[in-house]
């Protein structure tokens, strides 16, 4: 076997294993109060209900956001950071872009996203490996 062969199969037992650990705790998390899961796979809770308009998904937005995995490692975040960010909305992963024309201005959701709503089967940082579940706290501050 190959050293790119062992790497690959290595990836494959990676995403596999991410697969599995995420429907484990996406299948356990939707019974949690307070938590609504749509047909999409996408899962989130109301953290603080706003008041504010709801943006389209060609809109561009301004949110606080801090990212982590299930196992809570955190892997990227604006609050961290102390700057909002600001982004097109239809420029982001599925699952942000569904969720946020739900939410109004004002709000703060915390997402659950499956990998098909995310990064898919791609590795796109150290931390957020393949098929990857990923937990956003999301807080809509406008919509520019």
């Amino acid at each position: 076997m190959s050293i790119s062969d062992k790497l690959s199969q290595l990836k494959n037992d990676k995403a596999a294993a991410n697969l599995q650990a995420g429907q484990d705790f996406l299948s356990e998390n939707k019974k949690k109060e307070g938590v609504v899961e749509l047909a999409s796979g996408l899962q989130y809770q109301v953290l603080t209900e706003g008041t504010g308009s709801k943006p389209s998904a060609t809109d561009k937005v301004k949110c606080h956001y801090h990212g982590t995995l299930i196992d809570g490692t955190v892997f990227d975040s604006s609050v961290q950071r102390g700057v909002a960010a600001s982004f097109p909305l239809n420029m982001v992963i599925k699952g942000w872009t569904e969720a946020l024309q739900l939410m109004s201005v004002g709000s703060k959701w915390r997402l659950f996203i499956p990998p098909s709503l995310g990064y898919g089967d791609r590795q796109v940082s150290a931390q957020i490996g393949p098929n990857s579940t990923l937990i956003f706290d999301v807080e809509l501050l406008g919509i520019q």
